[in-house]
């Protein structure tokens, strides 16, 4: 019905003259930078940014008049999204569809169809809401109110598609609950069905939701439902096994469950119990393999080794590769070089063929003084292997051999027509403007959403622009999005250079690890903010820059951790401390960095043995840190190469002391 209109039919409001040349604006707005339209452009910028309060403050007068001015500018199409997302009740679908026509595929077309069918549920237009919907839109709500629609119009083979939105592990939107009611009228809820949301529910850590499914089960089904959740709640029930004797699917599952559940904070205990249950009922093959596996897993964790490793010696296949690695790092940490070569056996090939396990091989077959074996590698062979390749473990492989550093640096070529070809998509220049009006969130979803459907060579160029623009996470981005792994000079930008020579300058540190640490940190993100708190560049909690600032009395305020100039400043000052704490060691100084110098003094203490670094870095309690640690080191030798000077991984003091 919509879908085909002219362009020029007007929508109501302010801007009816305008709409039909807003579809026009991408090639103005690539032009309007060069020569005298740069003026034009900045002007537009500025009136832009004035409409926008003015909308805002219901100045309609001074909006309409502001509007007015803009006909061919980019972001005009966020001023017509503002006003018609306020009134959406006096529009009319075709004016919608005139929008939606006007900028096909865009993020704000997107947007607006959300919002109108939303409004069109809620007007109970089903007819009109068909229209309007399409399958990609992936919202829960939005798929709700279609198949609804579908009923409306007696379309009863919407109900075949109503189990997989209500069978989940959490609550669905309160407006699936008239699509849900039609499904259960219809007597499309089996207690199989029923079964599977509560185990999902339970399993998601919804009670409530569990509690609510189980009401709507048969009375034998109930009780059973109700033991689930009591084992949930308590684990330490399964004790009481008359209680769990029944032999049946439902009443293994919910020994599974509790099993589960009690080997997360008793895992010895878990372990006794599972014996008996073992013993007691007929599980299958696959589920007594995953709670042995799972048991053996939290045995390690909670540093019972010597029953974890006699669990995996009554039973081979229980290895995992998390388990298993878990296995080889303790090993490692109590300097077992044999345990650890053992257990680095048993990981699944394609695990050994990694540059990590590559060079711990080469490592314990050096400590153990092994010759190999026929037909496979030798130590030597093993690091250079490892050697060839550009990270962690293929520098340090460099270094024990005495070779250069493996540093391919092949930017990906991009042409000028490309350039100008993705620089004219309408969604890329709008993300250009949202940039220059400080509307970094809007610009980031913008360049997002036109770049989900390019080629890699197409987002490459995106890519380079974006850098172009000082939008250096983005190029980053782009890079990780296309794969291109080889273009060092996109992936490690020299970003705020001139600030990171400053800060370098005033503490001492050697820039490339100021770089290294910032790109590991936001990769750049000026406005970064991570969920923990920590803002910025460099990822500054604000207690940490108040601290750090108030000893090198320099005036603070936490906004100014948004400041890259400020950011740097107190960032660079932060790891001087850390450095100096502990004796200039990366090492120890990047742990600190990402986990606090109070876990890093922690980890340092809890062995009896100093420990070789390499040992060291590879047994660091957190995953987190310990790629944090690696990257860092890996990224300063890149940002060495970058800045035309050779930075070792890790300096001779570093090596020489052990941890």
């Amino acid at each position: 019905m919509w879908a085909i209109l002219r362009a020029g039919r007007s929508y109501r409001g302010t801007w009816a003259a305008l709409a039909f040349f807003s579809s026009l604006w991408a090639v103005h707005g690539v032009q309007a930078e060069e020569g005298s339209a740069l003026s034009t452009l900045e002007k537009q910028r500025e009136t832009y940014l004035e409409a926008q309060r003015a909308l805002g403050q219901r100045q309609m007068q001074r909006y309409q008049s502001l509007a007015a001015e803009l006909e061919d500018y980019p972001l005009l199409p966020y001023l017509q999204y503002q006003e018609m997302t306020r009134s959406l009740s006096r529009l009319t679908s075709d004016e919608v569809a005139n929008f939606l026509y006007q900028h096909p595929y865009s993020y704000l077309g997107e947007q607006l169809r959300q919002r109108w069918l939303h409004h069109l549920a809620g007007q109970e237009r089903w007819d009109e809401y068909r229209q309007f919907y399409h399958a990609d839109l992936r919202d829960t709500r939005l798929n709700c109110y279609q198949l609804f629609a579908r009923l409306h119009n007696d379309d009863i083979s919407a109900l075949d598609e109503v189990a997989p939105l209500w069978n989940v592990g959490q609550s669905q939107p309160n407006a699936c609950d008239p699509l849900f009611a039609r499904w259960m009228e219809a007597g499309r809820l089996t207690p199989e069905i029923a079964w599977e949301r509560h185990s999902k529910a339970l399993k998601a850590r919804n009670r409530g939701l569990a509690a609510y499914v189980g009401r709507l089960m048969s009375e034998e089904q109930q009780r059973l439902a109700a033991l689930y959740r009591e084992v949930d709640l308590n684990p330490d029930r399964l004790s009481q096994m008359g209680r769990f004797s029944t032999q049946s699917p439902q009443m293994r599952e919910i020994i599974l469950h509790g099993l589960d559940r009690l080997a997360r904070r008793d895992a010895p205990k878990a372990l006794h119990l599972w014996h008996r249950y073992d013993a007691q009922q007929l599980f299958e093959d696959h589920d007594r393999l995953e709670i042995q596996q799972h048991i053996a897993t939290r045995l390690v964790f909670q540093n019972r080794h010597g029953e974890a490793e006699k669990l995996l010696a009554q039973s081979p296949y229980l290895t995992s590769d998390d388990l298993t690695e878990r296995l080889i790092r303790n090993a490692l940490r109590q300097q077992d070089w044999q345990s650890a070569y053992n257990w680095l056996e048993q990981l699944p090939e394609a695990s050994q063929q990694t540059d990590r396990w590559r060079y711990w091989r080469a490592r314990l077959m050096e400590e153990l003084e092994l010759e190999p074996e026929q037909g496979r590698p030798s130590a030597r062979d093993l690091y250079a292997m490892v050697a060839a390749t550009r990270g962690f473990y293929g520098f340090l492989s460099a270094d024990i051999l005495g070779y250069e550093y493996r540093l391919l640096d092949r930017p990906v070529e991009v042409t000028e027509i490309m350039l100008k070809n993705v620089e004219q998509m309408p969604g890329i220049t709008r993300a250009r403007e949202l940039l220059l009006t400080g509307d970094v969130t809007n610009a980031s979803r913008e360049w997002f959403h036109t770049t989900r459907t390019l080629d890699a060579q197409s987002v490459i160029a995106a890519g380079k622009l974006a850098e172009h623009w000082g939008w250096y996470r983005t190029g980053i981005q782009a890079t990780i999005r296309a794969r291109s792994w080889d273009d060092l000079q996109m992936r490690f930008p020299l970003a705020y250079r001139e600030q990171m020579d400053i800060a370098a300058e005033a503490t001492s540190i050697n820039p490339h690890l100021l770089f290294a640490i910032a790109r590991q940190e936001s990769a750049f993100m000026a406005d970064a903010r991570s969920p923990a708190g920590a803002l910025g560049l460099m990822q500054l909690m604000p207690t940490t820059a108040q601290y750090t600032a108030r000893r090198a009395g320099i005036p603070y305020r936490k906004h100014d951790l948004l400041s890259p100039e400020t950011n740097i400043d107190l960032g660079s000052r932060y790891l001087h401390q850390l450095l100096n704490e502990f004796n200039g060691n990366r090492i120890l100084a990047a742990a600190a960095y990402n986990a606090g110098p109070t876990r890093v003094r922690q980890w340092l203490g809890a062995t009896e043995r100093k420990l070789p670094y390499d040992v060291w870095i590879e047994t660091i309690p957190f995953q987190e840190t310990r790629g944090y640690v690696q990257n860092v080191l890996a990224f300063s030798v890149i940002y060495g190469y970058r800045l035309g000077e050779l930075s070792p991984v890790i300096t001779p003091e570093e090596a020489q002391n052990r941890l």
